[in-house]
């Protein structure tokens, strides 16, 4: 339990890690952005497949492979269903933060609360990954998410002080979107503990929600700019450490 909560405040600090590096360098290419985001896409493409999916068929017994079908598609149409509540990342970054200085505080502030809500999910597959009882995986699977933290960390801040807001109040929302992704990673590890029975369909939901993060949000964002190639190759970088880590500690 104790290995769960630093990890479920790892992956939540990622959040504020990226903040401050949002606060040192207030102007980030979107360039490096770019690359770090794909590179953290790659990551988390890899955890899902190796450390959510196909976990979830062998633990599914004779009905492995229709649970975890059920379970991807569970998991990306619920994160589609949050997405038409509240959109996320790609629909409020597509310029550079000069531009949200014209825009409204409410915009900045929903912008805030969508990336929060987006990080429930995330946490969840996080905290999911240790219910399969590998712990290399699920450290694995926490390291693809918290990479992705650290740029979306760095994106709440620009906006924010760009329309307004205090730097300390900055901060403090910045530590809300982490704390929601604390709580995430303790909800799905507390959810697999309590019945082995939900475990195979957990895992196949968590790496549904992670595909979609993926397909719709991470690699739209990096293609946007003009960094396709380095984002690509980046993505590609990402999977394929992970693949070797897998293989190493299997």
């Amino acid at each position: 339990m104790e290995m769960v909560l630093l990890t479920a405040l790892g992956v939540g600090g990622a959040t504020v890690f990226g903040s401050l590096i949002g606060f040192a360098f207030k102007k980030i290419s979107h360039k490096f952005s770019d690359i770090v985001l794909s590179f953290a896409a790659g990551v988390m493409l890899a955890a899902a497949v190796l450390g959510l999916i196909l976990p979830s068929i062998d633990y599914g017994g004779k009905y492995g492979l229709i649970v975890t079908v059920a379970g991807v598609f569970t998991g990306a149409f619920c994160l589609n269903l949050i997405d038409k509540v509240v959109p996320h990342l790609h629909k409020f970054v597509g310029a550079d933060s000069e531009s949200h200085s014209n825009g409204s505080l409410s915009k900045v502030l929903l912008f805030v609360t969508a990336i929060a809500i987006h990080n429930l999910p995330e946490g969840i597959a996080a905290g999911v990954g240790f219910g399969s009882g590998n712990t290399a995986q699920a450290f694995l699977i926490a390291g693809g998410i918290a990479l992705q933290n650290i740029p979306e960390g760095m994106v709440i801040i620009g906006p924010m002080l760009a329309a307004g807001v205090t730097p300390k109040k900055t901060f403090i929302c910045a530590m809300i979107t982490g704390l929601v992704e604390v709580v995430g990673t303790l909800i799905g590890y507390f959810a697999v503990s309590v019945s082995a029975v939900i475990l195979p369909f957990a895992l196949a939901f968590a790496g549904g929600t992670m595909l979609y993060v993926i397909s719709d949000e991470m690699i739209p964002e990096t293609h946007a700019h003009g960094s396709e190639r380095g984002a690509t190759y980046a993505l590609l970088v990402g999977f394929c450490l992970m693949l070797v880590s897998d293989v190493l500690l299997g």
